[in-house]
């Protein structure tokens, strides 16, 4: 399971960022295909907003579109080396914010300050107390009408695959055969759309949709797309949840796009 130090190891140390952090949208045919493919459609209603929080935003790959929809803008993250750079790559942009914290913590955030709090592609790697954490505090930081966007682990739901992932030769048998996925992501594997859910409800907020996909090319559902208001929100509402296991055939068509109308000559 992804711990918060771990996670920090990782991204602080380990992991070299080789694009920047651009290497994780190439399946999309690059960072402007997925955002403007798969995120603004997703958050076309949410934005422009006031202020808006942005949870591990790694080296600025989808801040570089948000500090555009806002008139401010705060970052937090766990690595300090993602937060040095995304102090360099915007240091022209005086209406960003930037915070460390040690992996659960949202102290320096304004209480009823937040109209979108949005993470993706991050919190994945967090485990259910982590999020729950970071759930609670969201509550006391969104206004009346603020909105979540959260990238999570659904993992869970598969219970049998993370404890496989244990034992090698099994694991490669059940690989070979199409009955095991080949890569996890990294995922928590204590994360479920439903725990979001029930998280949510514990805390004063309510999922209003949730959009349950596969990543990379499996077929298992391990991810969820969760949007959290507040219970007082007007945005409240019971919860829709879409089970789309066709979230990597759109990121597949976009990257045949990108390719079809590049100006590029290869």
């Amino acid at each position: 399971m992804p711990t918060i130090e771990q996670n920090r190891e990782t991204w602080d140390a380990d992991y070299d960022w080789p694009g920047g952090g651009d290497e994780w949208s190439a399946a999309w045919g690059g960072v402007r295909m997925q955002w403007q493919g798969v995120l603004m459609p997703r958050l076309q209603s949410l934005l422009p907003a006031g202020t808006i929080l942005e949870i591990a935003p790694g080296y600025g790959r989808m801040t570089q579109f948000l500090k555009e929809q806002c008139e401010r803008l705060v970052l937090v993250d766990l690595s300090e080396t993602c937060i040095e750079a995304c102090r360099k790559r915007f240091a022209d942009c005086p209406h960003i914010t930037y915070h460390v914290n040690e992996g659960v913590s949202l102290e320096m955030v304004e209480d009823d300050s937040i109209d979108l709090a949005f993470s993706f592609d991050s919190l994945v790697h967090v485990e259910r107390a982590t999020l729950a954490a970071y759930v609670a505090q969201l509550r006391r930081k969104l206004t009346a009408g603020g909105a979540i966007f959260i990238h999570h682990s659904n993992l869970g739901e598969y219970p049998c695959q993370a404890r496989l992932q244990r034992v090698p030769l099994l694991r490669g048998a059940l690989r070979a055969l199409g009955l095991m996925e080949r890569n996890l992501h990294w995922r928590s594997p204590d994360m479920t759309a439903g725990r979001m859910e029930a998280m949510a409800r514990e805390n004063g907020l309510r999922c209003i949709a949730q959009e349950v996909i596969n990543w990379g090319s499996g077929e298992a559902l391990i991810d969820c797309l969760s949007l959290i208001v507040r219970e007082d929100s007007p945005l409240a509402r019971e919860n829709r949840v879409f089970r789309n296991s066709g979230f990597m055939d759109q990121a597949r068509q976009l990257a045949e796009l990108s390719r079809l109308y590049s100006r590029s000559a290869d």
